[in-house]
């Protein structure tokens, strides 16, 4: 009996150690690459960004102190956004009461966007969301008025506040 278990134990052999190796090798390597995978589903979530472009900024003279400003402005960014204020010279556009109209006739505080007005009250409540690659024509015109005054020559500012909280400023010349 002690010669069959010495036999017993002698025929009976166990995964090499190259083979073991190549298992242990072969497992990291799946679970390394799950691992990645699912990090790189995560990482996307959280690193998508908003992005303005202001393509083409102008200033045309629209009478003697009245000035026709054109911007146009594509999200070249990953993310949705929303314009929500435009600025002059820093400060609000919602300020200038009476000196912006969408049509140069009167200060009725419009600006338009792609060539609609953008809400009946006027300019307080800017809310104009851009998918990602779309771009806007904001049209808007400035006239001058004891509150503010602008003259020919003068450079004017004006900048494109995001719901994201991220400002694009562009600098046009009045004619």
């Amino acid at each position: 009996m002690s010669r069959r278990r010495r036999s017993f134990r002698r025929s009976r052999r166990g995964i090499s150690p190259v083979i073991s190796t190549i298992i242990i090798v072969a497992v990291a390597i799946a679970i390394s690459i799950a691992v990645a995978f699912w990090l790189g589903g995560i990482t996307s979530i959280f690193t998508r960004f908003e992005k303005l472009e202001i393509t083409s900024a102008y200033a045309t003279a629209s009478g003697s102190d009245t000035w026709k400003i054109v911007l146009t402005v594509k999200n070249t960014g990953t993310t949705a956004t929303t314009i929500t204020d435009i600025f002059i010279n820093n400060i609000p556009i919602s300020d200038y009461n009476g000196q912006i109209s969408a049509d140069g006739d009167n200060g009725d505080n419009h600006v338009k966007f792609n060539d609609e007005s953008q809400d009946t009250q006027g300019i307080d409540q800017i809310n104009y969301p851009l998918d990602t690659g779309e771009d806007v024509t904001i049209t808007f015109y400035l006239k001058s008025d004891t509150a503010h005054t602008f003259t020919h020559g003068q450079s004017v500012t004006i900048t494109i506040h995001t719901a994201g909280g991220q400002d694009y400023p562009q600098t046009v010349v009045l004619p």
